[in-house]
């Protein structure tokens, strides 16, 4: 990494193995004239994104990879779509008038093809330049062109823009494939093969991801194609060793599904991950093993002390009728402090505690918690 103009720049390995690269396919003077013009033109492209998406405040970094360059920067402030645009654009404009500039005062023409094949150095300048750049310019992603029409597109089709770009995209990039495999011009295919692989990829993260399904939701799937074994691994691996997430699992699961879930496990009931130990000693409240839930959630309490676990405690004990233990963990789910907001609600709407509501410690405590939200 060095630093030029005030911007960081990092050349990756990938950037000098692409130069080797060109050098080794030419094995000529003209290869290395390519190489060394590719890449002293592609830092001046990328320093012209940079120095603009600066002078709107952003902080820009370059770096150099295979077969392209990219200027990443970090705005100070929402940057309208005409700022975008001229950022996109102005890599390829100092590209190409740079070399345009250099061509010139070689004393090459760079619109007369005599003028700039005449020598090795030329006709690698104005490839690195003139021609690299207007392609460049081409209307479909990654290129600096799909960029500038997709700021433009933005004004029709807000906050969708980008997706139809990369369709239209990939479809323009196909079919400029096939019309050079049936035309017999073979030169650009690795350009082209670059070119489609980046807009797929970019095309998947525009999608949403699927959530992934739980180690409980994968259990019932294999229940339902008759692998109780699976099942019953999946689960109580999940139960007995902390999960790296460390959260409860958003999940779906029909009544049915929890019934023949809790069935597989063994007695006593497996601990090891607190959040999936939540998640049991729920599936035992809402199938109305009340004991078993209560025992399970103290349990649970016992190895990790916090508000949701023994908030499960004083619903079972409520649903069994059970009024000091009801109260009594309660007052533990409010020590525990560890979710006021659980502690309040389940207070307001759990049925098993209807009945408990307006007794004075239950008011007190819901009254204490209010105070400290």
């Amino acid at each position: 990494m060095f630093r030029l103009l005030g911007f960081n720049v990092q050349v990756q390995s990938g950037f000098v193995i692409f130069m080797a690269l060109i050098v080794m396919l030419y094995g000529n003077q003209f290869g290395l004239w390519l190489a060394g013009s590719i890449a002293i033109l592609t830092l001046i492209h990328e320093l012209g994104h940079a120095v603009a998406a600066r002078r709107t405040g952003a902080e820009a970094e370059i770096s150099l990879g295979f077969l392209a360059g990219y200027a990443s920067y970090r705005p100070s402030r929402e940057l309208s779509r005409g700022e975008q645009a001229w950022i996109s654009f102005a890599g390829p404009l100092v590209q190409i008038v740079v070399s345009v500039v250099v061509l010139l005062a070689m004393g090459v023409n760079p619109i007369d093809q005599d003028s700039f094949t005449a020598t090795d150095a030329s006709r690698a300048i104005w490839w690195a330049g003139p021609a690299i750049g207007l392609l460049n310019l081409i209307p479909v992603l990654p290129l600096d062109g799909g960029n500038i029409v997709t700021n433009g597109l933005d004004v029709l089709v807000p906050g969708r823009s980008r997706q139809y770009m990369l369709y239209f995209s990939i479809a323009a990039t196909v079919s400029g494939a096939a019309y050079l495999a049936l035309s017999g011009q073979r030169g650009f295919a690795i350009f082209i093969a670059f070119l489609l692989i980046t807009q797929l990829q970019m095309l998947q993260a525009t999608r949403p991801q699927q959530r992934a399904l739980s180690a409980w939701e994968a259990a019932a799937n294999a229940l339902d194609a008759g692998k109780e074994s699976k099942a019953k691994r999946m689960l109580t691996n999940a139960l007995s060793h902390p999960q790296p997430d460390g959260g409860a699992p958003d999940m779906t699961l029909r009544p049915e599904q929890a019934h023949a879930l809790i069935d597989l496990l063994d007695d006593p009931l497996p601990y090891g991950d607190p959040a999936n130990e939540y998640v049991l000693a729920n599936l035992l409240l809402s199938t109305r093993r009340y004991d078993e839930a209560a025992h399970y959630a103290a349990g649970s309490f016992a190895r990790t002390p916090n508000t949701l676990s023994a908030l499960i405690v004083a619903r079972a004990a409520g649903a069994l009728g059970d009024e000091p233990t009801t109260i009594g963990w309660l007052r533990s789910a409010a020590e525990a402090g560890t979710s006021n907001a659980g502690l309040a609600s389940t207070i307001d709407r759990a049925p098993e505690l209807l009945g408990f509501r307006q007794h004075p410690e239950v008011v007190a405590i819901r009254s204490a918690v209010e105070s400290t939200r």
